[in-house]
């Protein structure tokens, strides 16, 4: 993340997004496979190793270099795209809203009250209960903590999706592409980035 100024000099944060290229590995339709999709790899600028057989051979029959990371898009019927075919950020211009799909960071296991917001008790006057989740059931009926019961527990690492964010700028020659506020995920995180 950065920050960019817009003309009247006021301050926005945005994320730099290294989008691509991406190459169509292989494209599906509704007569073979029962719906009409592509499938695009990832064009990283560092040689993939420990390609498996399986995975050289999907490669070699679209006689493309082995590619990383692999996402499959739908597409309607007669979409004219083809293996071997390029997407880069030039299909994005500046004032697009877009969205973005990744996995959030993972933050290991959390409390009730930083995971659900719960507000916990109070501080002082010899209170024992602090950041305790209070009650999760009846004890007679029906003896059991509820499915779905908000508790402490593994938090982030989950797949979410960042919608109608605003192109600021694409820059087509060093495949970026300047979003306006934050996307899920780390820094280096792999994400999926559809137009809005």
């Amino acid at each position: 993340m950065t920050q960019v100024y817009a003309e009247d000099g006021q301050a926005f944060p945005v994320t730099v997004i290294q989008a691509g290229p991406c190459v169509v590995v292989q494209r599906k339709s509704k007569e073979k496979d029962g719906y009409s999709a592509v499938q695009l790899g990832l064009v990283e600028a560092r040689k993939v190793k420990r390609v498996t057989k399986a995975m050289k051979g999907h490669f070699d029959k679209a006689s493309l270099p082995p590619c990383r990371v692999l996402r499959e898009f739908r597409v309607a019927d007669g979409d004219e795209l083809k293996v071997g075919d390029k997407i880069s950020v030039a299909e994005f211009a500046a004032g697009d809203a877009i969205s973005v799909t990744g996995v959030s960071r993972g933050l290991g296991f959390q409390g009730v009250v930083k995971r659900h917001h719960f507000r916990g008790g109070a501080a002082t006057h010899g209170s024992m209960f602090h950041r305790a989740p209070g009650s999760i059931g009846a004890s007679a009926f029906p003896s059991r903590t509820l499915k779905g019961m908000r508790a402490g527990g593994h938090m982030g690492a989950e797949r979410v999706t960042q919608r109608n964010l605003q192109v600021v700028r694409v820059d087509a020659q060093n495949n970026l592409l300047v979003v306006r506020g934050s996307v899920p995920g780390a820094g280096g995180a792999i994400v999926v980035i559809r137009k809005s």
